[in-house]
């Protein structure tokens, strides 16, 4: 019997030639993420459990990315304990405010995870490594602290769903949109601790930005991960970023799953998660008349250098509605830099953005564009649970990058398209 490739990724780690769902493994770790909210618990329950030093110095990394610039005296202490710790246990891979980014876009960046990596973080987004054919997920802080201490956790093997995207996207359909069409579908607890692996014509077209934007969200339909098959856009990626050598690998023909769920994505339109669910979709033309007070254009969902572009392109040659804060955060300081080398940042700042240095601040409701009550945002983020991005009677409206800022000019929730008409 065939297996798929997160089953192949498992049994790899776990030293077993082949696994099925269902199956308890004990696997070996490559990478072990920790970040300023969630690592500081791992850390305290390492030091009781008399770790001394971390099991890999080269695969342990520590990120303080949420409330990072530090925005008060309990963050500040927090990400403290995330210096120290990273100082204490020589860790290769620690970065701190200037070169520190949104962990979900530097790790890939600086190849950190690469195909076929079974990488874990005390963090649910840490599916976003799905994208470069990896096996990734969010774990709790003991479990991180027990895979710093021995360099190994155990899973449960997920079943596999496989979604296969026909067809060819419409102007202004990204990732973002595919991935808030399926979870639409299949709703949040669609792919309840199973494997959501991405096929198709469409998926094929995709920039490895947008595959990221997917396999971030995956965790929003209930799924253990989501992945990607590795092909010329995935190695064209890493070539220049892989320090260390790599294995890929494929599904077989004859694998099995437990649903295949064919997608045709030609008439597809940009799609909006209304709150308070990011499966509360609907396409662009059925939002209706939705006033907003603020746009946020960033996040480990949407904060690479393609959704700033595409942002660019609805931005050049308008301004804000005076009414609305437009808030521009790229995700890491190589994407900071490629922005304003490539003019982007004198679009946003004619258009009457701010922009601010790469944190994870306004998606948790942390800093950097907190809500009050009664207030209504646009983002390109991946949660709009209630309070998520401040007061419990704000709304988070979850979009593209093009429709966010298009939004952003129109005062109210719309497309580019609708920019014509005004």
């Amino acid at each position: 019997m065939g297996m798929t490739i997160t089953e192949k990724i498992l049994a790899k780690h776990a030293d077993q030639d082949t696994t099925s769902p269902g199956q308890l493994l004990t696997c070996k770790v490559d990478i072990a993420l920790g970040s300023d909210p969630t690592a500081p618990l791992a850390i305290e329950q390492f030091q009781k459990a008399g770790g001394k030093k971390v099991y890999n110095k080269d695969k342990v990394v520590m990120v303080p990315d949420h409330f990072a610039p530090n925005k008060d005296i309990i963050s500040a202490e927090k990400c403290k304990i995330l210096r120290e710790f990273s100082k204490e246990q020589n860790l290769t891979h620690y970065y701190e405010v200037g070169e520190m980014g949104v962990q979900h876009v530097i790790l890939p960046e600086k190849g950190i995870v690469l195909p076929g990596d079974l990488a874990i973080g005390a963090d649910s987004h840490t599916c976003t490594y799905g994208a470069l054919g990896a096996f990734s997920t969010g774990i709790g802080s003991t479990d991180l602290a027990a895979v710093m201490l021995q360099g190994e956790l155990w899973f449960k093997v997920p079943a596999s769903i496989k979604l296969i995207y026909n067809g060819q996207l419409p102007k202004w359909v990204t990732g973002k949109d595919l991935i808030l069409h399926t979870i639409g579908l299949i709703g949040v607890d669609g792919a309840r601790y199973k494997a959501m692996e991405f096929h198709g014509e469409a998926i094929a077209h995709l920039d490895m930005d947008s595959r990221f934007t997917m396999a971030n969200m995956a965790v929003e339909a209930g799924a253990k991960n989501g992945i990607f098959h590795v092909d010329e856009k995935t190695t064209a990626y890493i070539k220049s970023r892989a320090k260390r050598p790599y294995e890929v690998f494929e599904s077989d023909p004859d694998a099995i799953y437990s649903e295949v769920i064919e997608i045709d994505v030609s008439e597809l339109e940009p799609q909006v998660a209304f709150p308070h669910l990011p499966s509360n979709v609907r396409g662009i033309s059925q939002v209706g008349d939705v006033g907003i007070d603020q746009v946020v254009i960033g996040s480990c969902t949407n904060g690479r250098i393609s959704d700033f572009r595409e942002a660019a392109k609805v931005l050049k040659g308008q301004r804000r509605n005076p009414r609305i804060r437009l808030l521009i955060i790229p995700g890491s300081p190589e994407v900071w830099r490629q922005a304003n080398d490539e003019g982007l940042f004198d679009i946003f700042m004619d258009a009457g953005a701010a922009i601010s240095t790469p944190t994870c601040g306004p998606c948790l409701g942390g800093h950097m564009g907190v809500l009050a009550s009664g207030e209504r945002a646009v983002a390109t983020t991946n949660r709009n649970f209630v309070g998520r991005m401040g007061h419990p009677e704000s709304e988070v409206y979850l979009a593209n990058p093009a429709i966010a800022a298009a939004s952003a000019v129109l005062g109210k929730i719309g497309g580019p398209e609708e920019l014509r008409q005004v």
